[in-house]
């Protein structure tokens, strides 16, 4: 965790009065609990090391093992029973306090990502390669900007971060322009897949982050 948050991982640095706060581009905890749950779960008759990969949009933790017999990824995702393939070592981690429960992992996780406003992490398991994928968030100024969006476009994009959807009315009121403008800068938000449209046409028809579809 220390190598990852001092050499890998970038902090947006804000303020709050006179205290400095780094606000990091993966939830820490969310990475935390991945990677105990991949040392708990790891099959270690195998003589391969858990990996981590970073990149410059996402992480993937790769651990060696299979899912217990006839579950799938869906059922990690549901409430499930807990069956830790290595319990002597999930027993050290919850007594020590790193866990607080065996089971809520998944959980923990997709929530830390929502509260963090980035996709959720994808799992997925083929044979016995189990991955845990997390992506970070590129709605920010600096990452919008290496996508060529205008500055209207960003603060369209930053707006709907903070307010959970933009409106044809409100993407002119925000940057003081006229309707047929709008409707050119939307279609591309789209296009690009920065934005989704919901609904057709008519009053009701908004945008927002495709990262709602992950929810």
């Amino acid at each position: 965790m220390d190598l990852l948050f001092t050499k890998y991982i970038k902090a947006m640095i804000s303020y709050e009065d006179i205290y400095r706060v780094e606000t990091y581009e993966y939830p820490k905890d969310a990475l935390r609990e991945a990677l105990l749950n991949a040392v708990a779960q790891k099959d270690y008759t195998g003589p391969y090391p858990i990996q981590i990969s970073v990149y410059e949009n996402k992480i993937m933790i790769w651990n060696y093992g299979k899912l217990p017999e006839n579950w799938t990824v869906e059922d990690l995702l549901d409430k499930h029973s807990s069956q830790p393939r290595n319990p002597d070592i999930a027993t050290t981690f919850f007594r020590s306090g790193y866990v607080e429960s065996w089971g809520r992992g998944m959980d923990k996780m997709r929530n830390l990502c929502l509260e963090a406003k980035i996709p959720l992490p994808q799992l997925s398991c083929k044979g016995n390669d189990f991955w845990t994928v997390f992506r970070k968030d590129i709605y920010n100024k600096e990452d919008l900007s290496k996508l060529g969006l205008s500055d209207r476009q960003i603060k369209a994009v930053l707006y709907v971060k903070e307010h959970s959807k933009i409106t044809n009315k409100e993407y002119q009121e925000v940057n003081g322009i006229g309707k047929s403008v709008t409707v050119d800068e939307l279609r591309n938000l789209v296009d690009k897949e920065i934005l989704v449209r919901i609904g057709e046409t008519g009053r009701g028809t908004y945008y927002e982050l495709p990262i709602k579809n992950d929810r």
